[in-house]
């Protein structure tokens, strides 16, 4: 299988925070979501893809060729957008067309204004155009990704672009990134972070789950759905179920986690109930782990 990067060994320090040793391939078609807490190294790694920041250690292979974020080549490939702040916030949406038209080639005008009339915007031609400052943070995060998507790009790499869009906004995310997927017939690929990944499972192929700056499971989905099992019974049952589960919450009447599959026989002769998680619940369980583990 093609893999958009290759990140082989990445770490950044900060004073009171590393990222990594990070090892991680992203694979090519498909889209990736970094899973994790507020806090868990997302943005951080991100941000060392993108050349935002530099990195301390480790490399990464861009399109399986160039090792070089800063040449102009990869750049123009990429289509990135922080949450925060991506363009000065004095700017009107007119501002960002006429920026994006001059910094890159692949810029469509006509796209961008298609796009801000999708995410009901005001687009570039508006009689009374409106400062990023003065609008919701949902309507700067729509402005933001409008402006990303305008661009003819290969890859899209976003932080957190779900975090301030209201679950209608969310759905139509969803399929933008499926819509950008299928247009490449295979060579175009999505990377987004989230720490809520319920209204993004649709859209999301490969997870990669992080803590405390590290990698703590990754995989398809289907394949990670088929690694692990969401468990639930009658509470007088959760003891005897513990030791097969590796996450647990539990009330005076019932109790529910996930377990690997391998311990399927155990816990059904428990009279539990034996289920295929989605990734929301799959997400909690492995996350729920690695805070229990201090990973």
């Amino acid at each position: 299988m093609d893999n958009v990067l290759k990140i082989n060994g990445i770490v950044k320090k900060y004073k009171d925070f590393t990222l990594g040793e990070i090892d991680a391939d992203i694979p090519r078609g498909f889209a990736t979501a970094l899973i994790g807490a507020n806090g868990a190294g997302k943005t951080t790694l991100i941000d060392v893809l993108c050349g935002v920041t530099g990195n301390d250690g480790g490399k990464t292979v861009y399109f399986d060729k160039y090792d070089d974020i800063d040449s102009n080549i990869v750049r123009n490939r990429i289509g990135y957008c922080s949450s925060a702040n991506y363009f000065p916030q004095d700017w009107t949406v007119k501002n960002i067309a006429d920026v994006m038209e001059i910094a890159f080639d692949n810029f469509s005008r006509q796209r961008f204004a298609e796009l801000c009339k999708r995410f009901k915007l005001d687009g570039p031609n508006g009689k009374k155009p409106k400062k990023l400052i003065k609008m919701s943070d949902g309507n700067r995060m729509r402005t933001y990704l409008a402006a990303v998507l305008a661009r003819d790009t290969e890859l899209l790499v976003l932080d957190e672009p779900a975090s301030s869009l209201d679950p209608l906004a969310r759905d139509m995310l969803c399929d933008i990134f499926r819509e950008y997927i299928a247009d490449g017939s295979g060579d175009k690929s999505v990377l987004f972070s989230t720490h809520n990944i319920a209204d993004m499972e649709y859209a999301t192929d490969y997870a990669i789950f992080m803590a405390n700056g590290k990698i703590i499971e990754k995989g398809f989905v289907e394949d990670l759905k088929e690694k692990y099992i969401l468990v639930h019974g009658e509470a007088d049952k959760g003891e005897q179920a513990k030791p097969f589960m590796i996450s647990y919450t539990g009330n005076s009447s019932n109790f529910e986690g996930i377990a690997l599959t391998e311990n399927t026989i155990q816990l059904s002769q428990l009279d539990t109930a034996v289920e295929k998680p989605n990734l929301q619940q799959l997400s909690v369980g492995i996350l729920r782990k690695a805070e229990k583990d201090g990973e």
